[in-house]
């Protein structure tokens, strides 16, 4: 397969708001698309000129009405799909996509659903790159560049504050479920089959929802590691990622930020003072946050040079939004031979996300959760035109799919874990969302029908003489 030359690129100048701006180009189509945000600059893509879908058996790649190529899964089904993807990413040098939880079974043990995408990558057909001064449009061709160009002045028009009504959500929905799925997990734990697991609830959301508009309603107030408003492959999701699973740049340094151990951000300093503090004091939140950085170094170990996996943060404390996390930052350099692909595959599912050991923390998760989780604690991920990789956790998250929408959150379970508390946090992290949902604006009434006559044709207002 033929790479395509790189589509141009036209630089203008901006000085709108990234997010707001991004938000309302998302509103403005019903093409798939993602919008990724990281430290305030957005990318914008649109459109599917390839796909390449990750299943239990096969990862087949789609370019228009071609005959699909394909791969058998294997052992490694992401490596599979990043051979597919390496022949169709000189374009627009770019591409995304999404990793299903189910996605975490391929790699280490348990039954994938035979009829579903466990992973999903795109090549856009149009992207633009927001920042607080320039915009970066890429499209193929110079009509396509101009017809881009107008559809961004219009979106700059169009940004503007969320201001629809909020809708509610019960927020004990499942609560006496998940204590006793808790209680479940800890009696494994304790009985020695697991160190770890993390429990987590659906929550539904009723009525319609805008999107886009909740998505900005919730960003102004998070501060979160990454952010990002999806629709493709029969998902739309917004959300506000705490860390990232994996970051890959282009001089092979890989990156991880487990995050674990939490207490809720009220607003009130001194509050949130004496929780900070009470976060490293708590010798199960400190337990939790240790196994889960021990685990990561070992995952980074098995891809990475040995001598340099490192711990370059250990036990801060990083805000996100309605909690607080004990949050620590660990790094390597690829060993000889592995790529970034292998480097997602060795942190995925984040351990934050999953448990320890991870097989037979899938295992507990699935019996106490009894549903499967989705897109909801996989990951979004982001591939650029240089060669990086950089994947958020799908956590703090509206999702919708199926006519159904819902936000999920869940609490890391061991030992010492209490239900209760466990329950209470899935109440602070899902607090990160609730209060940001905006109920999608009514349908406009049909315009009345003509009145008719006797004989059923339109009736014919009489005229008007204005003297």
């Amino acid at each position: 397969m033929t790479r395509c030359d790189p589509f141009p690129e036209r630089v203008l100048p901006f000085t709108g708001d990234p997010i707001a701006v991004a938000a309302a180009l998302c509103a403005a189509t019903d093409s798939p698309h993602l919008l990724y945000e990281r430290g305030g600059d957005v990318v914008w893509s649109e459109g599917e000129s390839a796909v390449v879908e990750v299943g239990a058996a096969s990862v087949r790649l789609r370019v228009g009405d071609a005959e699909p190529a394909s791969l058998p899964s294997g052992t490694h089904p992401l490596a599979a799909a990043g051979r597919l993807l390496q022949d169709r990413t000189g374009g627009i040098g770019s591409a995304h996509g999404w990793l299903s939880f189910d996605l975490a079974h391929a790699y280490h043990g348990g039954d994938t659903p035979e009829d579903s995408a466990l992973a999903r990558f795109v090549v856009p057909e149009r992207e633009i790159t927001l920042t607080s001064s320039t915009a970066v449009l890429r499209a193929a061709g110079r009509e396509a560049l101009d017809a881009l160009e107008a559809r961004l002045h219009t979106a700059v028009r169009m940004a503007v504050e969320p201001a629809g009504p909020r809708v509610t959500v019960d927020l004990d929905e499942h609560a006496e479920r998940y204590r006793s799925g808790v209680a479940d997990v800890v009696r494994a734990i304790r009985a020695g089959e697991l160190d770890k697991a993390i429990v987590s609830r659906r929550v539904a959301v009723p009525g319609a929802l805008d999107l886009p508009a909740t998505y900005v309603a919730a960003r102004r107030g998070h501060l979160p590691a990454r952010s990002y408003l999806l629709r493709h492959g029969g998902w739309e999701v917004a959300g506000f990622s705490p860390e990232i699973v994996a970051r890959v740049d282009t001089d092979g340094t890989v990156t991880a930020q487990p995050l674990a151990g939490t207490r809720a951000l009220t607003g009130d300093p001194d509050a949130d003072a004496a929780r900070r503090a009470e976060l490293h004091r708590d010798a199960k939140e400190v337990y939790e946050h240790a196994v889960s950085v021990r685990l990561v170094q070992e995952e980074l170990s098995t891809v990475c040079l040995p001598e340099s996996v490192r711990t370059e943060e250990f036990m801060a404390v990083a805000d996100r939004g309605s909690v607080q996390h004990l949050a620590s930052r660990l790094r390597g350099t690829l060993a000889l031979g592995r790529d970034r692909w292998d480097a997602l595959a060795a942190l995925f599912p984040a351990v934050t996300a999953s448990g320890i050991p991870k097989g037979p923390a899938l295992a507990a998760i699935r019996r106490a959760e009894r549903d499967e989780r989705g897109l909801y604690s996989g990951a979004v991920v982001r591939l650029e035109p240089d060669g990086t990789l950089d994947a958020a956790l799908v956590l703090r998250s509206v999702l919708r799919r199926g006519g159904r929408t819902w936000l999920r959150a869940g609490a890391g379970i061991v030992a010492d874990s209490v239900p209760e508390r466990e329950l209470e946090e899935t109440r602070e992290k899902l607090r990160a969302v609730s209060g940001y949902l905006v109920a999608a604006a009514p349908a406009p009434a049909p315009a009345p029908a003509p009145a008719r006559d006797d004989e059923g044709m339109a009736a014919v207002p009489a005229a008007v003489t204005v003297s």
